[in-house]
């Protein structure tokens, strides 16, 4: 017993003396590389905390997160005139099942190279990124705001509504679009927008989630289908003084949707939708459905979630406008089995409807992860 106790109390020791307070690795050796100017400045939060299990085509087993994360690192090396913000959110731990560990760690790059490394508490009840937004202003660079500025978010589908549940290891902690459009907003200014918001998410290619966010950005990519959050696997982002050298984001945006559309339909076998959004353009079709979506929405919330499902806006008449299409470009591929596989095109834009009766089917449907 007393060897027992005398081993937890050294563990404790060291666990109190390396976990109990945030750990920061800085470098501050100066290198010719970091006397250039921040051209591109990237935040990049990579959700964890969920089922983010999945396999390739040949069997092999991946953890999604820690896949997305390794592809943000090599494209923060590989930039020497960006700053990177990498936030990794995991999942809730305790170390000798009582004592809570870290659940976020940030990595920010400078100049394509690590300048600080830390662990940090997330928002342990609603979560809305304040502790990003915290090490955010700590790092960051003055002229950053002179920068083409990208956000990316990578996770399962966000909650237009409700949210708890959202992390698997915390379902106290709610999490909805608008958590993220109050998160996106601390990390702008009344008069910056970022230039891209890209959402490796399932299903958040709705009107709601668009209209939230467009305050606060030039460019959305998104899906209003299934889209695994590994599949945005930043090749473009490798060498933006390459890709973006123009400055032309639109067309960087559509660029990098298609590499994305291109890896989904080769490897999977349910519906493919990647879509880019004009917030500029998208807006008169927003404002002339938004009461109409608004007040759908409030009834569909009372139902049990077994009850309502997805669908293309262009399915429901009151959603169907001249200008629907405006601002939108849809990369769309039907299912190769079941009753979608006859839907050869897609309207880009995902609502809810009472779930209708399906039809029984011979084929077997794929799942795909979220």
């Amino acid at each position: 017993m007393m060897l027992f106790v005398s081993i937890c109390c050294g563990a404790l020791t060291l666990f109190l003396s390396s976990c109990g307070t945030s750990y920061s690795v800085q470098y501050e050796t100066q290198r010719v590389e970091d006397t250039l100017t921040v051209e591109y400045s990237i935040i990049c939060i990579i959700h964890g905390d969920g089922d983010y299990l999945y396999h390739d085509t040949s069997g092999h087993e991946f953890k999604a997160d820690e896949e997305a994360l390794s592809k943000a690192e090599r494209i923060a090396q590989q930039n020497p005139r960006a700053e990177i913000f990498i936030f990794h959110q995991k999942p809730r731990r305790h170390f000798l099942f009582f004592f809570p560990l870290h659940d976020g760690e940030v990595y920010y790059y400078r100049n394509g190279r690590l300048s600080a490394n830390e662990l940090y508490w997330r928002d342990q009840e609603q979560s809305r990124f304040d502790p990003e937004m915290g090490l955010y202003r700590r790092f960051r660079t003055n002229n950053q705001y002179k920068a083409v500025r990208l956000f990316l978010y990578y996770g399962h589908e966000i909650p237009e509504y409700g949210g708890a549940g959202y992390d698997e290891s915390c379902p106290d902690r709610t999490f909805t679009v608008q958590d993220l459009a109050g998160g996106i907003k601390g990390f702008t200014s009344d008069s910056v927008r970022f230039d891209l918001i890209v959402l490796s998410t399932c299903f958040n290619g709705t009107p709601y989630t668009i209209n939230i966010l467009a305050p606060y950005t030039r460019t959305i990519i998104a899906s209003p289908d299934n889209l695994h959050l590994s599949y945005f696997d930043l090749l473009l982002f490798e060498r933006l003084d390459l890709s973006l050298r123009d400055g032309d984001v639109p067309a960087f945006a559509k660029r990098l949707a298609l590499q994305a559309f291109n890896r989904l339909t080769r490897d999977i076998q349910t519906a493919v939708s990647v879509v880019v959004y004009d917030m500029d353009r998208v807006q008169g079709y927003l404002n002339s459905i938004n009461s109409v979506y608004t007040n759908r929405m409030a009834i569909l919330n009372g139902q049990a979630s077994e009850l309502v499902e997805h669908c293309d806006c262009a399915e429901e008449p009151e959603y169907v406008q001249p200008w629907m299409s405006e601002g939108v470009d849809v990369f769309y591929r039907p299912a190769r089995f079941g009753r979608s596989k006859h839907k050869q095109n897609h309207s880009g834009w995902e609502c809810w409807r009472e779930k209708r009766p399906q039809r029984a089917t011979s084929q077997t449907a794929e799942p795909v992860p979220k």
